[in-house]
C-alpha cells in the first residue's frame, strides 16, 4: 500500500502527487492510499478528504466516464479552469486577469453521442464506464438535456435495428428546435428492410432526422437550430456549440469584441455560429472548409430577414491561409480554429493590419500560441472570457480581444 498527498490537478482531471503519481478522482490536499502501479495509483481510497470534495450530483458518476470532476465543488472547479487559462499564457509570457468563468447549467447538452451493442435480450445504450470498453446505462444522466436522456430507449431500438452481433454504435442525438436530430455510425448496411425499418422507429419516436453513416436515411421534417436572427439545418454530424447557454455566451464576447465593425471575416465559420449574428450590423465573409456547412449558413442567411449580406467560400485554412490582402477591406476578423489552433492562419493576420480580432478557441495552450504571435506582431491583447460550456469535464472556452494600436 502506498500513501501520497495530492499536489495539483492535472489537465486531465487526475490529481497529482510528487513523482509525478497520477490519482484518477483524486483533488489537490488530499491524502489518498492505493496500490502503486507504475506512475498510477489504482484504486485509491481517500484517507484525507479535501475541503472541495462534494458528493457527485449524479448517480453514474463512478462508473460513467461521461465526467471528470463532478467530485469536486463548482467553485473548485471555476477556480482551475481559469487557472488552466492563466498558466498557459503565462507559459507564453502573457499575463491578463481573468474573469470567473460563465458555466452551462446542469442537464444543458443539447448534444451528445451515446454508444450502444447488442445484447442477448435486446440492446443497451449509454457512455463508456473510465477507460474501458463497457457500457454503462445513464437513464438519470446530470449532463444531457432531458430530452436526450428520454430518448436512450429509443437509441436501444436503434441498436437493436442496425448493429452486428459483436459491434458497437455510436449514435449522436441533437435537441434542435424541432425534435431529435439523430446521426448513426458504425452500423449495417443500409438495405430496403433497414430503411422501412428506421422509418417505423423515427414515427414511433417522433424523430427530425435519421442519418446513417454520414447520409441522410429519412427526414420527416428539418432539424432547426436558432442562431442570432436564422434558423439553422446543419448537416449531419456537423460541430455546434454544446450547449445553448455557452453559445450565446461565445457569441456576447464576440459581438461585443467587434461591435461597431462594418466588414467582417469569419473563419472556420461552420454553420454561422458568429457569422449570423454579426450580420445584423456588418458585412460578413465567411470561410470554412466543410462544403455542407457553408451551404447551411448560405441557407439560414438567405432565408433570414433584416441581415446584410454574407459572402463564403470553401477553403482549406490550415493549409491555404487567407492572406493579408485578401483581408484588406475587412475592419474586424472572428477566427474559430478547433483544438490545433490556427498557427498558420494567425502568422498571415499577424502580417495584415486588421484593427481587432476576435479569437475564440477550445484550447488554452494553442490559445496562448497563437496571441503571443499576434502580440508579437504589435496587437494588444485587451481582455479574455472564459466560458465553460463543458461542465463537470477539464475542457475550457475562451473568448479573446486583440486590438492592433492605430
Amino acid at each position: 500500500m502506498t500513501t501520497v498527498k495530492i499536489k495539483r490537478l492535472g489537465h486531465l482531471g487526475d490529481g497529482i502527487a510528487d513523482g509525478p503519481i497520477y490519482v484518477p478522482a483524486a483533488l489537490p490536499g488530499e491524502v489518498v492510499s492505493g496500490t502503486l502501479d507504475g506512475e498510477h495509483l489504482r484504486d485509491p481510497k481517500i484517507d484525507t478528504p479535501s475541503e472541495n470534495r462534494v458528493k457527485a450530483p449524479c448517480a453514474h458518476a463512478k462508473s460513467c466516464g461521461g465526467c471528470q470532476l463532478q467530485h469536486a465543488a463548482d467553485a473548485f472547479v471555476s477556480d482551475w479552469k481559469r487557472d488552466v487559462v492563466r498558466q498557459a499564457l503565462a507559459a507564453q509570457g502573457i499575463a491578463i486577469d481573468l474573469n470567473d468563468p460563465i458555466t452551462s447549467p446542469a442537464q444543458s447538452r443539447r448534444r451528445a453521442a451515446f454508444s450502444v451493442k447488442r445484447t442477448k435480450k435486446g440492446a443497451l445504450a449509454g457512455f463508456h464506464m473510465k477507460a474501458s470498453d463497457t457500457i454503462v446505462a445513464v437513464p438519470n444522466c446530470q449532463l444531457v438535456h432531458p430530452e436526450l436522456t428520454a430518448a436512450l430507449p429509443m437509441v436501444e431500438a436503434l441498436g437493436v435495428l442496425g448493429a452486428s452481433r459483436k459491434g458497437e454504435l455510436s449514435v449522436m442525438l441533437t435537441h434542435t428546435d424541432t425534435g431529435l436530430d439523430v446521426s448513426v455510425n458504425g452500423g449495417k448496411e443500409l438495405d430496403v428492410a433497414l430503411h422501412q425499418d428506421l422509418a417505423e422507429l423515427a414515427r414511433t419516436y417522433d424523430l427530425a432526422r435519421i442519418a446513417w453513416d454520414g447520409e441522410i436515411a429519412l427526414q420527416r421534417r428539418a432539424p432547426v437550430l436558432r442562431i442570432g436572427p436564422a434558423d439553422v439545418t446543419p448537416p449531419p454530424g456537423a460541430f455546434l456549440q454544446a450547449t445553448k447557454q455557452g453559445e450565446t455566451a461565445l457569441i456576447d464576447a464576440v459581438t461585443e469584441a467587434l461591435s461597431g465593425a462594418k466588414r467582417v471575416a469569419d473563419l472556420f465559420a461552420g454553420c454561422g455560429t458568429f457569422a449570423l449574428p454579426l450580420a445584423q450590423n456588418a458585412l460578413v465573409h465567411a470561410v470554412e472548409g466543410d462544403r455542407d456547412m457553408i451551404n447551411a449558413l448560405d441557407h439560414a442567411w438567405r432565408n433570414a430577414e433584416g441581415l446584410k449580406r454574407i459572402t463564403h467560400e470553401v477553403r482549406d485554412l490550415f493549409r491555404n491561409p487567407l492572406q493579408p490582402e485578401d483581408l484588406a477591406k475587412c475592419d474586424g476578423v472572428v477566427i474559430d480554429p478547433p483544438r490545433a489552433g490556427a498557427a498558420a492562419q494567425i502568422a498571415e493576420l499577424a502580417k495584415g493590419k486588421i484593427p481587432r480580432i476576435a479569437h475564440v478557441s477550445c484550447n488554452p495552450a494553442t490559445f496562448a500560441r497563437d496571441t503571443a504571435t499576434l502580440i508579437r506582431a504589435g496587437y494588444d491583447l485587451e481582455w479574455v472570457k472564459v466560458v465553460d460550456q463543458f461542465r463537470w469535464s477539464t475542457h475550457v472556452e475562451l473568448v479573446a480581444l486583440l486590438r492592433r494600436p492605430k
